[in-house]
């Protein structure tokens, strides 16, 4: 029986022909880049005859399986009644250093182009050509190989003979899966209320090709209602992979516990689960250097035997597991995850592997999106980490320092840093008084700026030299080539934003709105799916994540009876302005809870500084209860002893001190008597600062509520997900307290779950 493999050219002839280290974190980023301008300049040049991205094809029986090739040559150039395929390299390296030999993946990939229109032309001789163009100077290399249709023939034969074995692998192994996936039942004797209309949702949002925003209380069982559907859709054949994104690893760890669960169960699917690069690193520093790491140095020389390995005898590849076999195979942890997450039918990492511009994973061709799946777990997170992904910000000590290092060592360098310390000083005297400036207008001259230090700074690099001054280089090039990225993205959705403090100056390229970028690096993508247990209101963020008009929308009611949390209010103003006289009341309401309440509590605050001044008045007043306080910058031991202390077998009452939107407000499951009670007090606004009122201003220009976008909707999230700390399960019985006279008003109200809304008033 023949079996099908649908494979790009660009992996495929990876696979066979990568080899060598990890080049260090500034060889990776600044040699081959994907330079798509670069490309589209080289490509205007061609003459009105010939052609750019040209889509090619073509299917190739080899032993029992049919290959079937595709992808796009960057160019077909028609002269003088020959044909030429070009293939373009864009780089920021020194192009005398890039020799015909150089990159035999680039060939591999212009020949396999080569060898699929000469078939389809019948043409016995095609000429191949590698366009190597400089993204600054736009200087360019080519190289030229004339090919016989029989060489080209033999070429693509023998990287499909080394391809097969691997091949031959991924088809069992989906062989496998689809089979096991028919078999799966859901893994619990029973759907939790609202569960199955909200498993169906996603299933059918997959299957329409569209997206879905979900809110979905705790208890609703989140993770298993969406990886089931998406897994029981790869089965029926709309999907071959889903990536399942979070912010937190105690989440991530939810997805893989989902995914054992299900394979207990029978279900055979290959899942990898990529950790941040300085969590699993081997060596001391994470220094991608061959002749620091052998990890590194001849990492791709090993690649493949590591991947074939781990994927014959592994299905779920969580971080121990990597870690196994990439000390077996001497491969970095970090890098093997992620070519690991090509192959895999499902991917668990962080948000940035999909939005971020600078860490996504861009390898994955179009085809292979339209057959991905986005499940992106505690969605109210990625509003505000979108932002962050899509800003970017640089100080000037940066420039000052390197001025300094660099003032006889390196003219250029000395040259390019001081007219950007020097702009900077300007910026900031256009400040005055106010300290701060905001501009809707990109920064032009100062980009340019930026771009000349950028070129300097790689020449020094390449030099591959060592020591404190290169690795501050280092930093200050890749903060500068990531502020010049951003400024392709810069539109009417930013402004740029200057601020000072003394000598220090920052400018930052201000991302205020990023629903419409959100939406351009998902796009391509099957279905995303964005869920939450507080995506509200639905609305706000529906806007905030770049929803169109025909995704669908779904709310399930929480499925813990409204009897399992007792509600109470308590009308005080904890205003900035009212927090000293605030403090009595608050612990006059907690000696009285913990009286005729005895148990486990935690207490949220808008601040650490706030927090302080109820906790020091709670140590004078002498609680009768054990005392925890969330520290800033606490070690994962720490968060993880301040948790242990929640005992469910715990005889004296403890009160841990926290704060809103913090480690402890997110992600914590202290079931049963672990955690009997949670006060939350104020009502969650982001400390008031000029970034946030920018936010504010333009969303109010824009005809919305601009203080609601910028202050009540993220502060209520905060709200929402601190009281969500209680009821975890069916089971759980206790005790919530919301301090602040607004949760009185219409606003508020409109705002709080249904079940919290048949409350007391502590008078």
């Amino acid at each position: 029986m023949i079996k099908q493999i649908r494979m790009s050219v660009r992996p495929l002839v990876e696979y066979v022909f990568r080899s060598g280290s990890i080049d260090n974190r500034f060889r990776s980023a600044s040699t081959m880049t994907d330079g798509t301008i670069a490309h589209q300049k080289i490509q205007k040049t061609y003459q009105e005859t010939d052609e750019k991205e040209v889509f090619l094809k073509t299917e190739i029986e080899y032993r029992d399986i049919q290959f079937i090739i595709e992808g796009r040559c960057d160019g077909l150039l028609h002269a003088d009644g020959k044909v030429t395929i070009d293939e373009i390299k864009s780089t920021r390296g020194d192009l005398s250093g890039i020799e015909e030999d150089t990159n035999p993946v680039h060939w591999a990939q212009a020949k396999c182009y080569a060898y699929m229109y000469a078939l389809d032309h019948d043409l016995e001789s095609i000429s191949v050509q590698l366009t190597y163009v400089h993204v600054e100077t736009e200087e360019k290399k080519q190289f030229v190989q004339e090919c016989t249709f029989e060489e080209l023939q033999a070429f693509l034969m023998d990287v499909i003979e080394q391809f097969a074995p691997y091949a031959s692998l991924l088809l069992e192994k989906k062989e496998k899966r689809n089979a096991s996936i028919k078999q799966l039942e859901f893994p619990f004797a029973t759907y939790r209320a609202g569960q199955r209309k909200f498993a169906g949702t996603v299933y059918k949002a997959i299957s329409d090709q569209t997206d879905l925003f979900a809110n979905a209380p705790t208890g609703t069982g989140k993770t298993i209602s969406t990886l089931f559907p998406a897994i029981k859709a790869i089965g029926e054949g709309h999907l071959e992979r889903m990536f399942y994104l979070t912010a937190k690893t105690i989440t991530r760890t939810a997805a893989e516990d989902t995914l054992r669960l299900m394979k207990e169960k029978g279900l055979e699917l290959s899942s990898v689960t990529i950790t941040a690069k300085d969590k699993v690193c081997f060596k001391e520093k994470t220094i991608c250097q061959k002749d620091y790491c052998e990890f590194a140095h001849g990492y791709y020389d090993r690649l493949n035997d590591g991947i074939l390995d781990i994927l014959e005898n592994e299905t779920l590849m969580d971080r121990q597991t990597i870690e196994v076999y990439a000390h077996k195979h001497k491969l970095c942890p970090f890098e093997f995850s992620l070519d690991l997450a090509y192959t895999a039918d499902a991917m668990i990492g962080d948000y940035n592997y999909i939005f971020d511009p600078r860490v996504s994973l861009k390898r994955l061709a179009e085809e292979q999106k339209k057959q991905t799946a986005l499940l992106v777990d505690e969605a109210h997170n990625l509003v505000d980490r979108a932002r962050g992904m899509f800003s970017a910000e640089l100080f000037k000590s940066d420039f000052l320092q390197l001025k300094r290092s660099f003032k006889s060592a390196n003219p250029g360098i000395y040259q390019t840093a001081k007219a950007i310390n020097d702009e900077l000083l300007a910026m900031k005297k256009q400040c005055g008084d106010a300290r701060f400036s905001v501009a809707e207008e990109l920064p032009e001259d100062f980009v340019v700026m930026l771009d000349s230090f950028v070129t300097e700074a790689e020449k020094e690099l390449l030099e591959q030299k060592t020591g404190e001054e290169q690795e501050q280089l280092l930093d200050a090039y890749f903060t500068a080539k990531n502020f010049v990225r951003i400024t392709e993205l810069y539109d009417e959705r930013y402004v740029t934003y200057v601020e000072y403090e003394k000598s220090e100056v920052k400018v930052k390229l201000f991302c205020l709105d990023p629903s419409h970028l959100l939406q351009q690096f998902g796009k391509g993508y099957r279905s995303k799916v964005y869920f939450s247990a507080t995506l509200s209101p639905l609305g706000y963020f529906k806007d905030m994540l770049g929803a169109k008009e025909d995704d669908y929308a779904v709310s399930i009611p929480s499925p813990f009876a409204k009897e399992n949390a007792e509600v109470f209010i308590q009308p005080l103003s904890t205003r900035y302005r009212d927090r000293d006289k605030s403090v009595e009341p608050i612990l006059s309401m907690l000696k009285n809870l913990i009286k005729t309440r005895p148990g486990n509590y935690l207490i949220f605050f808008p601040s650490y500084a706030y927090m302080n001044l109820v906790v020091e008045s709670a140590e004078e007043a002498d609680l009768p209860s054990e005392l925890l306080i969330q520290n800033t910058g606490m070690t994962e031991e720490e968060r993880e002893a301040f948790l242990a202390k929640f005992d469910e077998g715990q005889t004296e009452t403890l009160v841990g001190f926290a704060v809103m939107g913090g480690i402890f407000s997110e992600g914590i499951d202290l079931k049963g008597d672990r955690l009997n009670g949670v006060v939350v007090v104020g009502v969650g606004l982001p400390q008031l600062n000029e970034e946030r009122n920018i936010i504010k201003d333009y969303f109010t220009k824009s005809g919305k509520n601009g203080y609601d976008y910028a202050y009540v909707f993220p502060g209520m999230n905060k709200v929402l997900q601190a009281g969500g700390r209680l009821i975890r399960t069916e089971e759980d019985f206790g005790t919530i307290v919301l301090v602040d006279d607004r949760f009185l008003t219409p606003k508020y109200q409109k705002l709080l779950p249904s079940e919290w809304m048949d409350y007391k008033v502590i008078r």
